[in-house]
């Protein structure tokens, strides 16, 4: 650990330290040049140095953390139980409201579930065919064996952009280190996420605050979840460049087939949240995804490569960019 003075400390001996051969050494003028290599620190109460002494202090007092102390991935727990039990009855109170208020209630904007008409369906069928822009940007090129369907530029780069940030959440899920208390197939769990979002991933951020059985272990990973991790460098820059390309393309996507310029497209996409359930959906996700994000990767800021550290704990509240920052830093062998 940089800036750290390696110390030992027992009750015996009290607390005693060696010069590091990387830094200047600290050699007072002592009496007994035998031991001028070995020097006895004193600390008051607060752990503030004193002095240098040739002669063992007084049995030990506990030092304090040195600043590289990295997160333990402690998922909460710091606040004791009441402090995690009110963070999962918020959580599933937060699921319960988000089925409610955008499957179920007519009350937001667009039509609920049981009301959903064939334009939205024709709708969503033509977001899924246009997935990753694969199809539009083959055409683009000259590739017409599937005409990719025509939709408003902002609707595709809205859909897409989640679903890219959707994508990235799976090394994170599947390298967090509270997953064992899901009893599931975390699998299933993103597969459902891909699709339904926030439906799986919320009731997912209450149960890995449970506290932990002592039968419980680690299950070895899936096919699914080895081909995440060990790929996470490509799954953080596809889903980054499908971020990217989505916020691109909502701006300057079909420019010659009458979307109109940035104003007109901003237009449209305040029209398309207020009256479309599936888009207010997606900004309801996006808004849980940068509340999620920060939470799981600060709990799991161990499975970083050490010199990465830093950045990443720095960068994760950034929406989109920290989980990528996460994924193109992993660490396997460590988090293994």
């Amino acid at each position: 650990m940089r800036g750290c003075v390696v110390v030992s400390c027992s009750t015996s001996s009290g607390c005693f330290c060696y010069n590091h051969p990387k830094h200047p050494p600290l050699r007072p003028h002592l009496r007994n040049p035998s031991k001028e290599n070995l020097l006895f620190l004193r600390f008051n109460n607060g752990g503030h140095f004193l002095q240098f002494t040739s002669r063992p202090p007084r049995p030990t007092i506990q030092l304090p953390p040195c600043d590289a102390q990295r997160s333990t991935g402690d998922g909460g727990e710091k606040g004791g139980a009441a402090a995690r039990a009110a963070k999962q009855a918020v959580l599933w109170a937060a699921e319960g409201a988000y089925v409610l208020w955008l499957f179920l209630l007519p009350n937001a904007p667009g039509d609920p579930v049981w009301a959903i008409d064939a334009e939205t369906v024709n709708e969503l069928v033509g977001l899924s065919l246009n997935f990753f822009f694969i199809l539009p940007l083959a055409n683009l090129v000259g590739i017409d064996l599937i005409h990719a369907p025509q939709l408003h530029p902002v609707s595709e780069g809205l859909f897409n952009f989640v679903i890219g940030w959707t994508l990235m959440f799976a090394p994170l899920l599947f390298t967090d280190n509270r997953r064992d208390r899901y009893k599931g197939s975390l699998d299933v769990l993103w597969g459902f996420q891909m699709f339904l979002t926030n439906t799986f991933l919320i009731p997912y951020m209450a149960i890995r605050l449970n506290e932990v059985e002592e039968s419980s272990s680690i299950q070895e990973p899936s096919k699914l979840a080895s081909v995440m991790v060990n790929g996470s460098v490509f799954v953080g820059l596809t889903g980054g460049a499908v971020c990217l390309l989505s916020v691109l393309w909502s701006l300057l996507g079909r420019g010659g087939e009458g979307f109109g310029g940035v104003f007109e497209r901003w237009e449209f996409f305040v029209s398309y949240i207020g009256s479309e359930r599936l888009a207010y959906a997606f900004i309801w996700d996006i808004f849980l995804y940068t509340v999620f994000q920060p939470w799981l990767i600060g709990d799991n800021l161990q499975n970083v490569d050490e010199k990465s550290v830093g950045v990443v704990r720095r960068l994760r509240f950034v929406p989109v960019v920290g989980l990528v920052a996460y994924l193109l830093s992993l660490d396997y062998e460590r988090e293994s």
